[in-house]
This record gives C-alpha cells, structure tokens and sequence, in this order.
C-alpha cells in the first residue's frame, strides 16, 4: 500500500490560512486565492487534497462554499472535504459538486446514525474526524472536548462501512511539533478502518514512518503549514510516500 499525501487547504473567510492548535484567533493567512493554491499543489504532483471550511465548522453550515467549488473546479484530483457538514442534504450537495469525500467530525459524536446512514448511501465516500485533545475526542471546530476517548469514538463504526478515519492530535495542528505517529499507529491497529494522520507535521522523516506503517493502516497524512513555510517539499513527500 501506498501513503496518500493530502495537501492542506484550511478556508476562513474565503482566504487559505492556518492555525496553532485550532485556535482561529491564531490563524496565518497564506494567500486569497484558494483555487490558485490548489492548482500549484496539482503542479507538484499531488493526487488528492485536504479541504477544510474553518468557518463552517463553527458555524455548523458551509460559510466558504464559493471557495470550495473554485477548487473541485480547479484541482484535477481527489478533494476531501470537511468543515460543518452535518445535514443529509449538505453531504449529498458536496458529492454532487464533485468532492470525493466528506469528513464528518461534531456530527459523528453527536448523531452517530447519521454516519451510518450517510455511509450506506455514499459507499467509500464518507470520513469520520477523530479530533483529540489528550486523548478524548473533541468537537465543534475543536472548542468542545468530550468524556469519549478516541479509540471508543473510532469503534463506533467499525462495521459503517465509512472509508477512513481522520485523527488530528489538536494540540500538534499548526505547530510543527511533529505528526503524533505513535498514537495514530495505535489508533491503525486498534481498528478495522484505515487511519489517515493529521496535525503538526513537520518534515520529510515523519512522511517516511507513516509510509513503512501503510500496511497497518495508515492510509494517508495530511500536510499544511509544513508545506506553507517551505519545511516540507511537497514533490519530495510524495516521492518518500509512493517508495515505502
């Protein structure tokens, strides 16, 4: 098996930014165009992208639709896309617009029928967000934390047939303190749903560990201000990902 390599598009007012820790109060703006970015990461080999509507995922609704679309419109790969969707009817509007895959994060903890039920009719489309902080699930654009544990949460849906699980260890995202491989490893073998790793990546090593674990697994990474500040070479993480 070969490591996906997702690029970062995280929208907040129709700009690509990032954030320390989930924090939007603590966001770097690296540039207005989104469809522009992902048309340079296409350029540099990537197959699959990583969307996030910060705002939506606030506001519980899509508030970057516009942008959204500009980028399906513009990346000729994969897009992956989170942030707010919580309805039936806004999972079947994104699929409809051309995203191949919806994460489902506040809603899966809250309303885990709802995964279920979106799972059975977007065979392999749907995502679940496992966003932790100390272990424990936490929610609502990463404001809230719950008494659920991670591996509790993730085993929820074992048998949904939803097509991954997306762990982001929040106090890591946007920090550069490093992927937390080991937990995500963990979180690979303890269920029977592949695992794609989020949060504070930091270079080309970490790209190359995750890789050597994709047959316990580890089905992807997902990369943003590494790449945004010039740590990370996107061509090379993609070279170091397919060769594991």
């Amino acid at each position: 098996m070969t490591l996906i390599v997702f690029p970062a598009i995280d929208l907040k007012s129709g700009q690509v930014v990032r954030l320390a820790e989930g924090d939007m109060a603590r966001a770097t703006v690296y540039g207005d165009d989104p469809a522009h970015q992902a048309t340079l990461f296409a350029d540099q080999g990537a197959g699959h992208l990583h969307v996030v509507d910060l705002d939506g995922a606030f506001a519980g609704k899509s508030v970057n639709g516009d942008a959204v679309r500009r980028v399906v419109a513009a990346f000729p790969g994969h897009v992956q896309l989170g942030g707010g969707i919580r309805t039936p009817a806004s999972v079947a509007g994104w699929f409809d617009a051309g995203v191949s895959r919806v994460v489902i994060g506040t809603a899966a903890l809250e309303n885990p029928q709802f995964v279920r039920d979106m799972a059975a009719e977007h065979p392999g489309g749907i995502v679940v967000a496992v966003d932790a902080k100390d272990g424990m699930v936490a929610t609502r654009g990463w404001a809230d934390v719950s008494d659920v544990s991670v591996v509790d949460m993730a085993r929820r849906f074992e048998d949904a047939g939803v097509a991954a699980l997306l762990f982001t260890d929040v106090g890591r995202d946007g920090m550069l303190k490093g992927c937390n491989v080991e937990a995500t490893v963990d979180l690979a073998r303890a269920v029977d749903i592949p695992v794609i790793a989020s949060g504070g990546v930091k270079g080309i090593a970490e790209i190359h560990v995750l890789a050597l674990h994709a047959r316990h697994g580890v089905e992807g990474v997902i990369t943003g201000r590494a790449l945004y500040d010039g740590r990370l070479d996107l061509a090379a993480a993609l070279s170091v990902a397919a060769a594991a």
